[in-house]
């Protein structure tokens, strides 16, 4: 727990003023309740024992006062402690949002977004619950017991030395017991993401679990998980139930001796008097509260240690493709030597040569699996090749700061994004919006008309994935999305499948005509989609086998012209 809160002060710096006025709030509350405790003895002696008329009207001002105290400094303390709590989480939740979008392609591969999903929800909530709410029980119950404390000690020595020293037995089981809910929380938060990732996936794929009837199955998948998880929670509940009958017990023990050895003082000895022992007796009672109130705390802890665990698992994975520091200014060449990428066992590319100049289209071609989609995410820097190098304008491409060169680069491929915001919005997603030059874009990938018909034109808003637009018309809003930003480097990959021959030869013919400032690369199954490249490489099995024009191809190339059925 000591390495957790370590983890967190460095966060604090940015919170003095505020921590002073929680401390002061702390403060107040302890001296407050001590002062409660204590007003019991001359309320006792003074006005029940002494029967001072006096008395019976000042006492209450300052029982009154004390009160005020207390509720001001729960008020300043509360407040201040989960300020500085939210807050803290807040910049830990962007930190983590950071991180994760800016780790490597692969890394993204082998994580499912719903686990991801969990992390940033579910573990910093844990973290959230400990930093802003059970640390705010467990210092202020530290304050709380240091000033009950003080009375207990005044009143009698004695009395205090019997009835504090059974708690040191009762640390060892709650030591225990916290240790195995930091177990249980963990394997709780582990289910929770497969839970996570199950809602994930039914809303991802309604549309294919109605069109085949699997509604049963899902329920069943995702109820034997949601049992599976509320299982584990009912222990590490139980767990945390326990605690309870442990400090009733420590706290019956306690009360008993006092009135045992209190009661011997107060009517044998005369060592303490009526109002004395009350006012210990009343203490004692108070020290109870914020002692199961830190032990709460303490075990509550344990499960923001464990979904702490789990953050630092993502925060400390590594970036491994790592920028460069020169910009890209113009691409006029790109050229791949000798290029080899292997992912884990699996060789996708194999002794991969080839050059794109500025003004030219490359077509790639292909049977599933052949390498296209790897050549594509090695353009924009997802994979490094495992051995070899492609180079821009000679200059070997990790060189150069990838943010900087992904802005020279546009992809559109059948996965579309469509975000829930206007036409406009997405077009210039993620760049100031210009009316004409998004109207422009739209033109190009001929949808404007279209757009314009609608009754907010390109501030109409879309629904979440595009659902009131058809297949091709999401698929010419990604095109136009890549035709906004004018990249040096324009990737298609199957980015017109979706659409009719007559809408795919519309928009290749404006790919053709503005070509001349951009090297272009086209991805397809159809022929008809690059059947008018400068150049296509043919790929099988991760090799290029035959590069050239249609043309040459269709003479040349056997593999070519057996997987278009020229023979």
């Amino acid at each position: 727990m000591i390495e957790f809160f370590k983890e967190y002060l460095p966060y604090l710096k940015n919170y003095k003023k505020k921590l002073i006025l929680a401390i002061f709030g702390m403060i107040l509350v302890s001296a407050s309740t001590a002062a409660v405790a204590y007003l019991v003895k001359p309320v006792m002696d003074k006005i029940f024992v002494q029967q001072d008329i006096k008395m019976l009207y000042i006492l209450p001002i300052f029982i009154i006062l004390a009160f005020i105290g207390k509720g001001v400094g729960a008020f300043l303390s509360s407040y201040f402690l989960t300020f500085i709590g939210e807050d803290v989480v807040r910049i830990i939740k962007n930190k983590m949002l950071e991180h994760i979008v800016n780790l490597d392609f692969d890394f993204h591969l082998n994580r499912h977004s719903g686990e991801l999903i969990s992390r940033i929800t579910n573990d910093i909530s844990k973290i959230q619950g400990a930093i802003a709410s059970d640390a705010v029980n467990f210092f202020k119950g530290l304050f709380t017991i240091a000033g009950l404390l003080v009375v207990v000690v005044y009143q009698s020595p004695t009395l205090a030395l019997f009835s504090i020293i059974v708690i040191p037995v009762a640390i060892y089981p709650i030591k225990l017991i916290s240790k195995k809910i930091k177990i249980l929380s963990r394997r709780s938060q582990e289910q929770n993401s497969k839970l996570t990732s199950a809602l994930s996936e039914i809303f991802q794929n309604y549309e294919m679990i109605k069109a085949y009837n699997a509604q049963k199955y899902e329920l069943e998948r995702f109820n034997k998980k949601n049992l599976d998880y509320f299982k584990i929670n009912m222990k590490s509940i139980k767990n945390q139930q326990l605690l309870a009958p442990v400090f009733e017990i420590v706290g019956a023990i306690s009360i008993v001796a006092v009135i045992v050895i209190g009661g011997r003082e107060v009517l044998i000895t005369h060592e303490l008097t009526t109002g004395g022992f009350f006012s210990f007796l009343t203490a004692l009672s108070l020290l109870l509260d914020p002692l199961k109130r830190i032990s709460n705390s303490y075990s509550k802890f344990q499960i923001a240690v464990a979904a702490n665990e789990r953050i630092k698992d993502i925060m400390s994975h590594p970036i491994n493709i790592l920028a460069g520091k020169d910009k890209v200014e113009n691409i006029d060449v790109i050229q791949m030597k000798n290029l080899n990428l292997t992912y884990g066992k699996n060789q996708a590319l194999k002794d991969i040569n080839f050059k794109a100049y500025k003004g030219k289209t490359i077509g790639l071609v292909g049977d599933s699996g052949g390498g296209k989609s790897s050549i594509v995410n090695l353009l924009l820097r997802f994979y490094d090749p495992t051995s070899g190098v492609i180079l821009i304008n000679d200059k070997d491409m990790k060189s150069f700061d990838i943010d900087n060169l992904r802005e020279h680069i546009c992809v559109v491929s059948q996965r579309i994004y469509i975000v829930n915001d206007t036409v406009a919005a997405n077009i210039a997603y993620g760049k100031e919006q210009d009316e004409k030059k998004i109207k422009e874009a739209l033109k190009k990938a001929n949808l404007l008309e279209y757009i314009e018909n609608l009754e907010n034109g390109i501030y109409t808003v879309l629904d979440e994935s595009g659902t009131n637009l058809s297949g091709g018309q999401r698929q010419r809003i990604a095109i136009a999305r890549a035709l906004y930003r004018h990249p040096a480097i324009l990737i298609l990959d199957e980015a017109t499948s979706a659409l009719d021959n007559k809408s795919e030869a519309s928009i290749m013919n404006t790919i053709y005509k503005i070509k001349e400032n951009m090297i272009i690369f086209i991805a397809a199954h159809r022929l008809t989609t690059v059947e008018n490249s400068d150049h296509i490489l043919v790929f099988e099995h991760g090799k290029i086998v035959c590069q050239g024009n249609m043309k040459d191809l269709k003479e040349n190339c056997t593999y070519f012209k057996k997987l278009y059925s020229f023979i």
